[in-house]
């Protein structure tokens, strides 16, 4: 797809009728920040393989036909290096992941810019003029949302047979504003690590199988607007301090 040294930093080919297999062949494409490849049928397992982009900061699945596990062979960290941004909601993904599945992400650490606003790595080529999109379930509603390499961290892993524990180490990711986990089967307690996600505006964990009581602190994250716990075995209320 890219020859040595391609210059290509997004790849959306979203909304299409892709189908088939990821060719490999993206891994020459050795300056990607941004992959789309929403709303095809492509049908393949989890590629792995994209960790070795150096500068991958988004990946989108949604919508398409990937299967099995998301969680590395060797049951470690995702360990993919610059990571911000995974959207692979609306796929038959399975397994569980590791208590350890979140550690050493990029979206663990929070950088502000000079106006005080969360950014998401540098985007210093002001010659650069396309404004990456995606397309998020956000607050409860779909919303396309712009300029996403620098604005914020999501993960939407929603609609797929992911079971077993959610792992406590979601809470390192500091800088995320969206978590959606609904419509898995998910099971244990909410981790009391999300009380660290202090920028999260939308929680959506709708649609599992968790049970024990609701973190009394996740009504004290400022930000949080949404939030979504429906049709789960839990018990008690969010308060405010």
């Amino acid at each position: 797809m890219c020859y040595d040294g391609a210059l290509l930093q997004t790849l959306d080919v979203g909304y299409n009728q892709l189908i088939g297999k990821l060719p490999r062949s993206l891994l020459n494409c050795s300056s990607l920040r941004f992959v789309s490849l929403d709303h095809n049928r492509l049908r393949d397992t989890f590629p792995f393989w994209l960790k070795d982009l150096p500068d991958l900061q988004a990946l989108t699945l949604r919508s398409n036909k990937f299967y099995g596990p998301i969680s590395p062979p060797h049951q470690g960290p995702l360990a993919f290096p610059k990571l911000r941004i995974l959207e692979i909601s609306d796929n038959n993904f399975t397994g569980s992941l590791p208590q350890n599945y979140f550690v050493n992400w990029e979206a663990s650490s929070i950088q502000m810019d000079e106006d005080g606003r969360i950014y998401m790595g540098n985007y210093n080529n002001h010659n650069y003029v396309y404004e990456d999109t995606i397309d998020l379930q956000y607050k409860g509603l779909y919303m396309e949302q712009g300029k996403i390499l620098t604005s914020y961290a999501t993960l939407d892993f929603s609609r797929n047979n992911l079971e077993g524990q959610i792992p406590e180490s979601i809470g390192l990711l500091k800088a995320l504003i969206a978590l959606n986990l609904s419509n898995n089967a998910f099971t244990g307690h909410i981790p009391l690590s999300l009380e660290n996600l202090t920028e999260l505006e939308s929680l959506d964990l709708s649609r599992n199988n968790l049970s024990g009581t609701i973190p009394k602190r996740l009504g004290s994250l400022s930000f949080l607007a949404y939030i979504s716990m429906a049709h789960n075995k839990l018990k008690g209320e969010m308060i405010s301090p």
